[in-house]
């Protein structure tokens, strides 16, 4: 069955070292788990220069067909980040955008936040966003004045993920991805019983942070069978990426 993989990384972290060389990496892995498809954010682009990450994934996606991207946007300095979004999407290797709360220090009610958002839901592209507290809670009032934007709720909400589960049952653009190292049992499952459908779970796994062992653990205590486990390994994301079935996948 294939598997589109919506939370990926690419490039080196300042706590996280390897020995395979940075674009094997993620191929390695993908293969080892048989994941066709991956959409990256570059490690340097989220920790420290959006700009200057983003321009250095756009040179990996160009010689990695597997790998699609998503363009980091850093509510501290919107400007630069809306024309640098911009270009990207233009070349068609970056297929979304991506906001980390914790390394700009800005949470998700902050107004340098919902400047973000507006430009995202401007631009019309699926937001990737980490979230990690009850801060989550915050994101159906917000995403009420931007209707065309879709957030992919990273982690499900980290420590939080009863509360995203909640949240993401008040509103039908938000998406649940459950990665994180911590593998707390029937997570998908309290999901589904708080009112997510099926068709807003998304398979991520935070490689090459975490092994994906760990995410596909995660769906697998999830018991989906059939087209429901269809719909989350790839079905929902090639359709929320426009990403046809596999999009360039594997050749």
């Amino acid at each position: 069955m294939p598997i589109i993989d919506v939370h990926g990384h690419w490039g080196p972290w300042p706590y996280f070292t390897s020995s395979a060389p940075l674009g094997e990496t993620n191929i390695g892995l993908m293969d080892r788990y048989g994941i066709d498809v991956q959409i990256v954010s570059g490690a340097e682009a989220v920790t420290y220069d959006a700009v200057a990450g983003n321009a250095a994934l756009a040179r990996v996606l160009a010689a990695q067909p597997r790998l699609y991207g998503y363009a980091v946007v850093n509510p501290n300095r919107i400007e630069a980040s809306e024309a640098d979004l911009r270009h990207h999407l233009a070349g068609g290797r970056f297929v979304g955008a991506k906001i980390h709360t914790h390394y700009p220090g800005r949470a998700i009610g902050s107004g340098e936040m919902r400047e973000a958002f507006a430009l995202l839901n401007d631009v019309g592209v699926p937001l990737l966003l980490h979230t990690w507290d009850p801060d989550v809670a915050r994101l159906p009032e917000l995403l009420a004045d931007f209707p065309r934007l879709r957030v992919i709720v990273g982690h499900a909400g980290g420590d939080a993920w009863r509360e995203a589960a909640h949240t993401a049952a008040e509103c039908d653009r938000l998406y649940l991805e459950h990665c994180r190292t911590a593998a707390d049992a029937e997570r998908i499952a309290y999901a589904r019983e708080a009112g997510v459908g099926v068709e807003r779970l998304l398979f991520g796994t935070d490689a090459t942070l975490v092994d994906p062992s760990v995410a596909l653990g995660v769906i697998r205590d999830a018991g989906l069978r059939g087209a429901e486990l269809e719909r989350v390994l790839w079905g929902n994301a090639a359709e929320l990426f426009g990403l046809g079935e596999l999009g360039a996948g594997r050749g």
